[in-house]
């Protein structure tokens, strides 16, 4: 079965860094888009960056360009994102997604994470 698996959640102070991890498994990986999105309590769920995972090209929302990267790891079917300079709008549960189109949208994504929180205070 098809899953993903996000880790690397945690609480930081503004300016700080995380990495998240999205270890994927029960499906041919190159074959799929992997997003990262995010979600506040009371708001909507949103883009953060994609990854196509067969040419490593990258795309990202205007709101973590140049502070966020997404890379991956093809060796371990595994995407991260590398969050720097963490702001407290950054704080949201992220979810990683797979999907066979890429899109900064979430509609477009069939199979979800369990999602890890991130909290960055002031």
């Amino acid at each position: 079965q098809v899953q993903l698996v996000e880790s690397g959640g945690d609480s930081v102070q503004a300016g700080g860094s995380l990495r998240l991890s999205c270890a994927t498994s029960g499906y041919t990986y190159s074959n799929y888009y992997i997003g990262w999105f995010r979600q506040a309590p009371g708001k909507d769920r949103e883009g953060v960056a994609y990854i196509r995972t067969g040419d490593n090209s990258t795309y990202y929302a205007d709101s973590v360009k140049g502070r966020f990267t997404i890379a991956q790891d093809n060796a371990k079917n595994t995407v991260f994102l590398q969050m720097n300079i963490l702001k407290p709008d950054d704080t949201a549960v992220y979810y990683c997604a797979a999907g066979k189109y890429g899109s900064l949208a979430y509609r477009p994504y069939s199979y979800w994470g369990q999602g890890t929180q991130v909290t960055v205070s002031s």
